[in-house]
């Protein structure tokens, strides 16, 4: 079977970032007084969340896993966003200005996408779902001890490599579910 993993990527991206912008139009850029603990926080719900729906296989809010993990990539956004932008920055930032700063994220998370992938062999084409979700909850663990340790690190990647990560996993999440 042949593959496009950009155009899979670009599509699974597309559903994210309308949702995104949306939301944007509705609430403004509410998200920028989140610290980025929280934000880490958020993820962990999402990803906990997802894990809870695939070990119970069921669920008692009428959602499924595929918004959770289009949260979570939203969500992977915001934190690289909040650590770029500082106080100085406005908080209401304007939909137009969101959708770039939307697409430069992506498009460096893509790049980093395709080195990985090159590297691997598109390894996670062979993967569960299941441990797609683990990944992710073992780099909200990650970033939550960078974060703990003032994002300090002595021999690992920072809290925007791991946002970056859990980024691609759940888009890999999404297409092994069928997002297209």
């Amino acid at each position: 079977m042949a593959t496009n993993t950009s155009q899979e990527f670009d599509s699974v991206i597309a559903v994210c970032k309308s949702l995104f912008i949306k939301k944007t139009k509705d609430y403004g850029t509410a998200w920028r007084i989140l610290r980025p603990s929280s934000i880490t926080d958020q993820i962990f719900i999402k990803a906990q969340r997802i894990r809870t729906l695939e070990d119970k296989k069921v669920s008692m809010v009428d959602e499924g896993v595929i918004p959770e993990y289009i949260g979570i990539i939203n969500y992977c956004v915001m934190g690289m966003l909040q650590l770029e932008l500082t106080e100085n920055d406005p908080y209401d930032l304007d939909p137009a200005s969101v959708e770039q700063l939307y697409d430069e994220k992506v498009t460096l998370t893509k790049d980093l996408m395709f080195a990985k992938n090159h590297d691997y062999g598109e390894a996670w084409r062979d993967m569960r779902v299941s441990s797609l979700t683990d990944l992710i909850l073992m780099k909200i663990l990650r970033v939550k001890q960078i974060e703990d340790n003032s994002g300090k690190t002595l021999a690992s990647e920072g809290i925007d490599a791991n946002y970056q990560d859990m980024l691609n996993y759940s888009v890999f999440a999404l297409i092994k579910l069928g997002l297209k």
